[in-house]
Formats: C-alpha cells, sequence, structure tokens
C-alpha cells in the first residue's frame, strides 16, 4: 500500500443544524445520501451550469462532534468559503476553513484503514483509495497504521492519471468548464434526481440533449509527456488541449466529434509533437470517438 499527503488539497468545514439541508440545495450531489461511512464526489456551480470548485464531501461521524467536511483544491478553499458564505443568508450553519491545520493524505493499492483523521473512500472510483484529512504532521504515523509506504505526491499524480481522474487547474479550467466535461456524471458527481442545485437546469439539459461533446479523456504517449495546456491537433485542425501526464500516460479535453473524424481520416493526435493514443477506462459511459455510440 502507498499513502501521499496532497498539498493541492484544502479543507473548508460547514457545521450547524441546517448544514445538510443548506449543502444539499447548492451542490450536485444529494446530501441526503452522506453518512460518515460514505462521501460523497459534488461541485459548486455558478448558475449558468460552470465549475466554481469541485470537491469529495465527508461527515464526521456524531460522536467526534459532526460537521461536513469538504476535500477541495486548496487554492480554491477561499472561494468555496466565499461563495457559501454568500448563499448563507440566515441558515443555521458555520463555515470554515481549517486548511492551515488539515490535509488531505491519499492511499491506495491497499485496504488498510487508520483511526488517524476523518477517513472515506474515494467516491470517484475504488482504486483511488482512501482519503484522510488529519494535520499534516501525522501523515507519517497514518501511513505507518496503514501499513503503507509514505511516498511522494508525484506518485499519487500518477496513480490518478493512470486511472483516468481529471483534475480541475490541469485537465479542465474552473470557471469555463460544464460538469460533464470533466467527466462528473460518469464518477457520480451529479444527481439529476434530487431536484434543483445552483446550475441545475443547463447541466440537466446538455444531460438529456447529449450535448457534451467536449470531455477529459485518458491518453497514453512515448517519451517525455507533452507540457500541460498545448494544444492536441489532428491534421491541420485543433482538436483540445493536452493537461496533466506522467508515466506515459496522460489526460486531455477534446472535442469527442473531432477527434471521432480525424481517427476516421487516419489522422494522428499530437500534442506538443508528442503522438497521443486515446485509451478507453472502463467507467467511460459516453460515445468513445471511433467507436459505436456506448449504451447510455
Amino acid at each position: 500500500m502507498k499513502a501521499a499527503l496532497l498539498p493541492d488539497r484544502g479543507v473548508v468545514k460547514v457545521d450547524g443544524d441546517d448544514a445538510r439541508k443548506f449543502l444539499n440545495g447548492l451542490v450536485t450531489s444529494d446530501i441526503a445520501k452522506v453518512t460518515p461511512d460514505a462521501a460523497s464526489f459534488a461541485a459548486l456551480l455558478t448558475p449558468q451550469g460552470k465549475l466554481i470548485v469541485d470537491f469529495i464531501l465527508a461527515e464526521a461521524p456524531h460522536a467526534d462532534g459532526g460537521g461536513f467536511f469538504l476535500d477541495c483544491p486548496r487554492a480554491l478553499a477561499p472561494t468555496l468559503l466565499q461563495r457559501l458564505n454568500f448563499y448563507k443568508l440566515r441558515a443555521k450553519i458555520i463555515i470554515e476553513d481549517l486548511s492551515e491545520t488539515l490535509g488531505v493524505l491519499a492511499a491506495w493499492d491497499g485496504s488498510a484503514v487508520t483511526e488517524y483523521g476523518l477517513c472515506y473512500r474515494d467516491p470517484r472510483l475504488a482504486s483511488l483509495g482512501l482519503r484522510c484529512m488529519l494535520p499534516p504532521h501525522l501523515a507519517g504515523a497514518a501511513a505507518a497504521d496503514l501499513g503503507a509506504d509514505l511516498v511522494d505526491a508525484a506518485a499519487y499524480e500518477a496513480h490518478r492519471i493512470a486511472l483516468g481522474a481529471p483534475r480541475g487547474g490541469l485537465d479542465f479550467i474552473y470557471g469555463d468548464a460544464f460538469p460533464h466535461e470533466a467527466d462528473m456524471d460518469q464518477f457520480g458527481g451529479i444527481d439529476f434526481d434530487k431536484g434543483c442545485f445552483v446550475g441545475q437546469e443547463v447541466v440537466s439539459r446538455i444531460e438529456h440533449r447529449g450535448t457534451a461533446r467536449t470531455r477529459v479523456v485518458p491518453v497514453a504517449f512515448e517519451g517525455f509527456a507533452p507540457e500541460a495546456g498545448v494544444p492536441v491537433s489532428a491534421g491541420e485542425r485543433t482538436v483540445g488541449t493536452f493537461g496533466s501526464g506522467a508515466e506515459g500516460r496522460g489526460l486531455a479535453l477534446l472535442r469527442l466529434d473531432r477527434a471521432a473524424e480525424a481517427l476516421a481520416a487516419g489522422e494522428r493526435l499530437v500534442a506538443g509533437g508528442v503522438e497521443l493514443r486515446l485509451v478507453k477506462p472502463a467507467w467511460a459511459q459516453f460515445a468513445w470517438p471511433g467507436e459505436a455510440k456506448a449504451a447510455e
């Protein structure tokens, strides 16, 4: 088993009598289903349906004080705090940015558990493993308790990329991407049956009309990874943007229809002079370029 402290992650806490109802009316997943044993992947959107910030939402047991803890990009924790406070109005809640005192540890390639911190299974993919919110100085002790080797965060990045799990700010741009483009619908990050949330009308329209033509998809390449942000081209046309890459695997935000046309024409996908090969992951339930339409 391996474990790594993720320096890019922060923690925002939402607590109080109205916390569950408050969050459920704002974010993309059904918070009624969140328990101390089951975290949820979710996001806060603009009214136009664009991603402001995505996060993993975990609930602390009542015996440990309760409350909801949002495992989010650390750089966006102040933005998340500000946006939640904007919607707070008279709700009986307290919202805090705890990123200075709590970090996020990821552990994978094993099934051990630990009593250190607030731990929860990554709700996106089982193979992404376990995550724990804890004071950073306890990361070594938690890893030892798990029987895991404490490794650099780059090892987790390679693991994430190989599984095809997008990371905001690298594989898609916050404020510009819709949840479908970041594959949130594939990772259980949107509940289309829960009722209203901010941006719900736009996101539901994309889902029911099947108009998500741009998505983050896994790719493979030989040699060094292209730089993040370089265009992906096919012939003379730009079909997308390369995101993160490590150990011969990467993620790219592509126009799927244009990629399909390029493949049908026998054209190569290239980013920064590096040829890319699409790699379909097991979780992909959308029409894959070069294949017949996947079952909905």
